[in-house]
């Protein structure tokens, strides 16, 4: 039988929590709240069809053929045209999904025990793909505003020990649904340029507002000390795996060889899809609708929470856009725990203490609104609320 030796840094790699918890939907009669995926009521498959004949009878040898690693070069304008400060499109590197930036940047930036900072809670997705770089990730105290700049400067740390950079979701944050105000993003450039910290902005969320836009990305305010990660699969469709992000260009090469390194260039094809549905301003016309969308889903779960949990010690974020909300459950409970109860009454939902760098809190867990239909929400609600009473009569 033959012996194979893992690489050390494998130990790090884990499955995704959510992924597991997904397996649990193939149940029949499930209602998941657990999964990120956006509704594919959302995806104009209209646009990408007539886009895929297109690119076809325009230039379909090209589009089969190996590319440049950088990325489809009207892609790359358009994305830089689209961003709300001056970018030249030489600093976009097209992305497979931006989890792909994500492991480009780990791949760059850290070492064994390199000090990174992160929200409290933090995308689970994030510290996956910086684990297998085995860096110490150190969370920073979060409040309903964004993280807190006192405790970021305080946890920074000094000469070997000093923090590579800040991983930050300032737009309707990934878990908790939560985005950082004008004040704590003017406040935070301000002590990481302060400090020469990088921050890492991610930004898949962004353009899901439901009330009014979010403030400016923290990377307008300091292009030069950001990297700027974005994402064509919360408004358009994820099963393409087209993201991007924007470097300073001091540090671009290095990220474009990492991603030669990774899989040469991300698929053309896609690419020269996304760059014609997009063309003539599609986004503007369409975004509008997955907005729409998704905030008559947050509002019928923030209605079914309201009723369902009533009498109930249960606390939840209200999120102004994206795609998630936070639940906090009742002193003493546990998330985990919960699951399979909830489970048994057909409703799945995301345990919170995974998206915790250091110190989970076990009481909290994430729901989505937007893959069920209204009525499945109430149901699943409804289910959730029986559940957490019938753990609580447990003692």
């Amino acid at each position: 039988m033959t012996n194979w030796t893992l690489a050390a840094r494998a130990a790090k790699m884990n499955p995704s929590a959510i992924r597991e918890i997904l397996k649990l939907t193939d149940k029949p009669g499930i209602i998941s709240l657990a999964g990120g995926l956006p509704s594919p009521k959302a995806f104009p498959l209209q646009e990408f069809t007539a886009a895929c004949n297109t690119v076809m009878a325009r230039d379909g040898a090209a589009a089969l053929q190996y590319a440049t690693s950088e990325g489809y070069a009207p892609l790359r304008q358009a994305v830089a045209d689209m961003l709300p400060w001056a970018v030249d499109p030489d600093q976009v590197l097209i992305t497979t999904g931006s989890q792909q930036a994500l492991d480009l940047i780990g791949k760059v930036f850290l070492d064994k025990d390199s000090r990174m900072l992160v929200e409290t809670p933090t995308y689970l997705g994030a510290l996956q793909a910086f684990a297998p770089q085995e860096p110490l990730a150190v969370s920073v105290a979060s409040d309903d505003d964004g993280i807190l700049v006192d405790d970021f400067a305080a946890k920074v740390g000094t000469g070997a020990d000093k923090a590579r950079l800040a991983y930050v979701l300032p737009n309707f944050q990934n878990p908790t649904g939560r985005t950082m105000t004008e004040a704590r993003r003017a406040a935070l450039v301000a002590k990481a340029s302060e400090l020469n910290i990088p921050l890492i902005e991610d930004n898949p969320y962004g353009d899901l507002w439901f009330g009014e836009a979010p403030p400016a990305p923290l990377t307008a305010r300091n292009p030069d000390g950001c990297i700027y990660m974005g994402s064509f699969s919360k408004v358009l469709a994820p099963g393409l795996r087209i993201g991007f992000l924007v470097a300073p260009k001091a540090i671009y090469p290095k990220l474009l060889q990492a991603k030669q390194a990774a899989d040469l260039h991300t698929p053309g094809f896609n690419q020269r899809v996304v760059a014609e549905v997009i063309r003539d301003g599609f986004l503007d016309r369409h975004v509008p609708t997955i907005r729409a969308l998704y905030k008559q889903q947050r509002d019928t779960m923030l209605d079914a929470l309201e009723r369902e949990m009533a009498g109930l010690d249960v606390t939840w974020t209200r999120p102004a856009g994206g795609m998630f909300l936070w639940v906090m459950l009742p002193e003493g409970m546990d998330a985990q725990a919960l699951l399979p109860a909830a489970v048994e009454r057909n409703v799945a939902f995301v345990p919170g203490a995974p998206f915790y760098a250091e110190h989970p809190d076990t009481r909290t867990l994430r729901l989505s609104y937007v893959t069920a239909t209204s009525d499945e929400i109430r149901t699943a609600i409804a289910a959730l609320a029986a559940a957490i009473r019938a753990q609580l009569a447990k003692g």
